[in-house]
C-alpha cells in the first residue's frame, strides 16, 4: 500500500470526531474494504499501545461499564452477553476532565482491577469510585481509594463525583453506535482506545496528525493473523 495512502487514512481518522467506520474510509481512500478494515485496526492499535504507556494522574474517576449483548432486558451489572470494560477519567483540581482510559477486562473482580491499576495509574493517583466491592483492589496497588455508596440505579449517574466518568461513557457509546454499524467485542479495546486518544489530544488538535504518525512508526507490526486475534487487554 502507498505510503500517501497511509498519510491520508491517518488524515481522515483524526480529523473525525466521532469516528469513522471502514465502508466510509474505503470510500474516501479509494481501496477495498478488506485493505481499508486491516489499515484502520492497525491505526487504532497504534492509538491503545501510544496512551497505555501514559498512566493517569490526580483524581481519576472509574467505574465499570459494558458494550454489547441484547438490547431488552437485564443492564449493565449481569447482563449476558455484554464486554466489561473499566472507564476511568482524570480530573483536576479545577474539576475540569484531563484524560481518560476505557480498558476491556474479563469481568470486575479484585485480580482484574489490581492489574488495571497497576498498569494505568501513577502512585500518586486518588481514585473515587462507586461501591462495587472489587474497586476496593486499587488499595492492593498502593494507591489511594474512595467508595462512594451511590446505591446504583439510574439516578446513581447524577451523583457529581462521576458526573465526568459517566458523561464519557455515554458519549463514547453514543458515538459507537452512531459510527459503526457493529463491532466485534474481541477488537472492542481498539475502538475504546480511538476516542481515547482523540479526546485526550482534543486541546492540541493541529498536532494529533503527527502523533498519530509517530505511534504507528513505533509500533510493532501487526500481520493480519494477529488482528484477527482477540486484543490483548493490557
Amino acid at each position: 500500500m502507498p505510503l500517501t495512502t497511509w498519510f491520508l487514512a491517518i488524515y481522515f481518522v483524526t480529523q473525525e470526531k466521532n469516528g469513522i467506520s471502514a465502508p466510509e474510509l474505503s470510500r474516501l481512500l479509494g481501496i477495498s474494504y478488506n485493505a481499508t478494515w486491516r489499515l484502520k485496526q492497525k491505526l487504532m492499535q497504534a492509538m491503545k499501545e501510544r496512551d497505555d504507556e501514559i498512566p493517569l494522574v490526580d483524581y481519576v474517576q472509574i467505574d465499570d461499564a459494558y458494550w454489547g449483548g441484547v438490547r431488552r432486558g437485564v443492564r449493565g451489572r449481569g447482563a449476558k452477553g455484554k464486554r466489561p470494560f473499566i472507564a476511568a477519567v482524570s480530573i483536576n483540581d479545577e474539576g475540569h476532565p484531563i484524560c481518560m482510559r476505557f480498558s476491556a477486562v474479563d469481568g470486575f473482580n479484585k485480580i482484574e482491577i489490581t492489574r488495571w491499576a497497576k498498569a494505568h495509574l501513577t502512585p500518586k493517583a486518588i481514585v473515587i469510585s462507586d461501591g462495587l466491592a472489587c474497586f476496593r483492589a486499587v488499595k492492593d496497588a498502593e494507591i489511594l481509594h474512595l467508595a462512594v455508596v451511590t446505591g446504583g440505579g439510574p439516578d446513581s449517574v447524577e451523583w457529581p463525583y462521576f458526573k465526568w466518568v459517566n458523561t464519557m461513557i455515554s458519549n463514547v457509546k453514543n458515538s459507537m453506535h452512531g459510527t459503526y454499524h457493529a463491532i466485534n467485542q474481541k477488537h472492542l479495546p481498539r475502538y475504546l482506545a480511538e476516542f481515547c486518544f482523540k479526546f485526550n489530544r482534543r486541546f492540541n488538535l493541529k498536532n494529533m496528525l503527527e502523533q498519530l504518525i509517530v505511534s504507528s512508526i513505533r509500533t510493532a507490526p501487526m500481520p493480519q493473523r494477529l488482528l484477527k486475534l482477540a486484543e490483548v487487554r493490557w
